[in-house]
Protein backbone atom coordinates (compact mmCIF):
# COMPACT_ATOMS: atom_id res chain seq x y z
CA UNK A 1 0.00 0.00 0.00
CA UNK A 2 1.05 3.62 -1.02
CA UNK A 3 0.95 6.28 1.55
CA UNK A 4 0.99 9.77 1.89
CA UNK A 5 1.51 11.72 4.92
CA UNK A 6 1.27 14.89 6.39
CA UNK A 7 3.38 15.62 9.63
CA UNK A 8 3.64 17.71 12.55
CA UNK A 9 0.01 20.00 11.24
CA UNK A 10 0.08 22.46 14.07
CA UNK A 11 -3.20 24.15 14.61
CA UNK A 12 -4.98 26.12 17.18
CA UNK A 13 -8.16 25.44 18.12
CA UNK A 14 -10.90 25.00 21.34
CA UNK A 15 -10.44 21.45 22.85
CA UNK A 16 -11.28 20.60 26.42
CA UNK A 17 -13.82 19.67 28.95
CA UNK A 18 -12.25 22.73 32.05
CA UNK A 19 -14.22 26.20 31.79
CA UNK A 20 -10.91 27.60 30.91
CA UNK A 21 -10.51 25.19 27.94
CA UNK A 22 -13.36 26.40 26.39
CA UNK A 23 -11.97 30.01 26.06
CA UNK A 24 -8.26 29.55 25.06
CA UNK A 25 -7.04 28.59 22.02
CA UNK A 26 -4.79 25.44 22.33
CA UNK A 27 -2.44 23.79 19.42
CA UNK A 28 -2.83 20.37 18.63
CA UNK A 29 -0.08 18.74 16.03
CA UNK A 30 -1.97 16.07 13.83
CA UNK A 31 0.07 13.15 11.73
CA UNK A 32 -1.83 12.03 9.04
CA UNK A 33 -1.58 8.94 6.60
CA UNK A 34 -3.37 8.38 3.86
CA UNK A 35 -4.11 5.08 1.62
CA UNK A 36 -3.30 6.33 -2.12
CA UNK A 37 -2.11 4.32 -5.03
CA UNK A 38 0.45 6.77 -6.39
CA UNK A 39 1.09 4.86 -10.22
CA UNK A 40 -1.10 6.77 -12.49
CA UNK A 41 0.26 9.92 -10.95
CA UNK A 42 3.56 8.73 -10.60
CA UNK A 43 3.08 7.90 -14.49
CA UNK A 44 1.01 11.23 -15.54
CA UNK A 45 3.04 13.32 -13.56
CA UNK A 46 -0.78 15.16 -12.55
CA UNK A 47 -1.61 16.45 -9.19
CA UNK A 48 -5.37 15.52 -10.44
CA UNK A 49 -4.00 11.83 -10.42
CA UNK A 50 -3.26 12.11 -6.50
CA UNK A 51 -4.51 13.33 -3.39
CA UNK A 52 -3.08 16.59 -3.21
CA UNK A 53 -2.11 17.06 0.90
CA UNK A 54 -2.06 21.05 0.36
CA UNK A 55 -6.07 20.84 -0.27
CA UNK A 56 -6.22 18.19 2.46
CA UNK A 57 -4.02 20.66 4.84
CA UNK A 58 -5.75 23.48 4.34
CA UNK A 59 -9.52 21.83 4.72
CA UNK A 60 -7.60 20.77 8.16
CA UNK A 61 -6.55 23.88 9.07
CA UNK A 62 -10.17 25.92 8.45
CA UNK A 63 -11.69 22.46 10.03
CA UNK A 64 -9.63 22.19 13.22
CA UNK A 65 -9.20 26.13 13.65
CA UNK A 66 -13.07 26.02 13.43
CA UNK A 67 -14.24 23.37 15.78
CA UNK A 68 -15.20 23.17 19.32
CA UNK A 69 -14.98 20.07 21.09
CA UNK A 70 -14.85 18.94 24.43
CA UNK A 71 -12.45 15.39 23.79
CA UNK A 72 -9.75 15.10 21.69
CA UNK A 73 -11.30 11.37 20.53
CA UNK A 74 -14.07 13.44 19.02
CA UNK A 75 -12.19 15.32 17.36
CA UNK A 76 -9.87 12.88 15.97
CA UNK A 77 -12.62 10.76 14.82
CA UNK A 78 -13.75 13.52 12.88
CA UNK A 79 -11.25 14.28 11.35
CA UNK A 80 -10.70 11.12 10.26
CA UNK A 81 -14.07 10.83 8.91
CA UNK A 82 -13.17 14.46 6.84
CA UNK A 83 -10.41 12.87 5.19
CA UNK A 84 -12.41 9.46 4.08
CA UNK A 85 -15.15 10.77 3.13
CA UNK A 86 -14.36 14.29 1.07
CA UNK A 87 -11.24 13.27 -0.07
CA UNK A 88 -11.89 9.88 -0.68
CA UNK A 89 -9.42 7.57 1.12
CA UNK A 90 -9.92 3.93 1.62
CA UNK A 91 -8.11 3.72 4.77
CA UNK A 92 -6.14 6.66 6.95
CA UNK A 93 -4.20 6.97 10.58
CA UNK A 94 -5.01 10.06 12.24
CA UNK A 95 -2.28 10.68 15.44
CA UNK A 96 -3.66 13.91 17.86
CA UNK A 97 -1.18 15.25 20.05
CA UNK A 98 -2.29 18.04 23.02
CA UNK A 99 1.29 18.99 23.78
CA UNK A 100 1.52 20.02 27.34
CA UNK A 101 -2.09 18.28 28.77
CA UNK A 102 -0.48 16.62 31.18
CA UNK A 103 2.21 18.03 33.37
CA UNK A 104 5.45 16.53 33.58
CA UNK A 105 4.28 14.48 30.21
CA UNK A 106 5.65 16.30 26.70
CA UNK A 107 2.74 14.72 24.44
CA UNK A 108 -0.56 13.11 24.78
CA UNK A 109 -3.19 12.53 22.61
CA UNK A 110 -5.14 9.78 20.19
CA UNK A 111 -4.22 7.93 17.45
CA UNK A 112 -6.74 6.15 15.28
CA UNK A 113 -6.45 4.23 12.20
CA UNK A 114 -10.58 4.37 9.69
CA UNK A 115 -11.19 2.85 6.76
CA UNK A 116 -14.09 4.23 4.37
CA UNK A 117 -16.77 0.90 5.42
CA UNK A 118 -16.43 2.49 8.98
CA UNK A 119 -18.05 5.54 7.66
CA UNK A 120 -20.77 4.07 5.39
CA UNK A 121 -23.02 2.83 7.85
CA UNK A 122 -22.74 5.11 10.77
CA UNK A 123 -24.61 8.25 11.36
CA UNK A 124 -22.93 11.31 9.64
CA UNK A 125 -22.04 13.98 11.50
CA UNK A 126 -22.27 17.04 9.80
CA UNK A 127 -18.60 18.64 8.99
CA UNK A 128 -18.15 22.41 9.27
Amino acid sequence: MDKIFLSALSVECIVGIWEWERRVKQTVIIDIEMAADIRKAASSDRIEDTIDYKRVSKRLLSFVGDSQFHLVETLTERIAQLIVTEFGVSWVKVRLNKQGAIRGARDVGIQIERRAEDFVTAPQQTLV
